[in-house]
């Protein structure tokens, strides 16, 4: 298997959980099948934005006049090939929310992108359910010892 998983920061945060962040990428893309096969390779850019940038995303390519936590774009039809742009801010938020790190909530939405880039969506309450599930899974398999879980 060959993952490439590449992580930028376009924001003034300094301290990035860039690590836990790929290996609950490659926990999907392992555990995950695309069209009924194992994915045998694959390209994943996660860029971390503030409000501001994704705001704009969301208007732009989804006509949504808001900030959301995660705007997930496959690259290519026959592959596992795309970006994941994650907003710090409102990961901050949500994590506040939730009562969680921010590392767990990073985690969770590189766990989230990922599985959209495979296939998942999360347009009704039965997906949104299994997409949760599937979500703490991967970051449960190789997290469940750490601290900041």
């Amino acid at each position: 298997m060959k993952f490439e998983i590449y992580i930028f920061n376009d924001t003034e945060q300094q301290r990035i959980p860039r690590t836990k962040m790929r290996r609950v990428i490659e926990n999907v893309l392992r555990g995950e099948k695309w069209r009924k096969k194992p994915i045998e390779s694959a390209t994943v850019n996660v860029i971390l934005v503030d409000d501001v940038k994704i705001h704009a995303m969301n208007n732009e390519f989804l006509r949504h006049d808001y900030p959301t936590d995660i705007i997930t774009f496959p690259l290519e039809e026959d592959c596992i090939d795309g970006e994941l742009y994650i907003s710090l801010d409102t990961a901050a938020k949500q994590a506040e929310d939730y009562g969680v790190s921010l590392t767990n909530e990073l985690m969770r939405l590189a766990a989230h992108g990922t599985l959209h880039l495979i296939g998942y969506d999360d347009a009704t309450e039965a997906a949104r359910k299994e997409m949760s599930r599937l979500e703490d899974y991967y970051i449960q398999q190789h997290f469940s010892h750490a601290k900041d879980f």
